[in-house]
């Protein structure tokens, strides 16, 4: 699975910039920076990106995801 497939999953659920990497297709880092994240505790704001991610997570093609997950606040955007 490539980086921008990862983001398009993230992307269809939560909105916001997404900036997915890569290093060998199936261990990856996300970072999320998105106002539905406002309010929202860290451990739910996983639970939503895991969510978007479902079966790409349960069928191996993501073994392994390093999630950062921020307010634009948080971001200072």
């Amino acid at each position: 699975m490539k980086a921008m497939d990862v983001e398009a999953l993230i992307r269809l659920h939560i909105s916001g910039d997404v900036t997915v990497t890569t290093h060998d297709s199936v261990h990856f880092e996300a970072l999320i920076v998105s106002e539905a994240f406002l309010g929202v505790s860290r451990l739910k704001r996983q639970q939503m990106v895991y969510a978007a991610l479902g079966p790409a997570l349960t069928d191996g093609h993501i073994h392994a995801i390093s999630i950062k997950t921020l307010t634009p606040v948080e971001a200072n955007v």
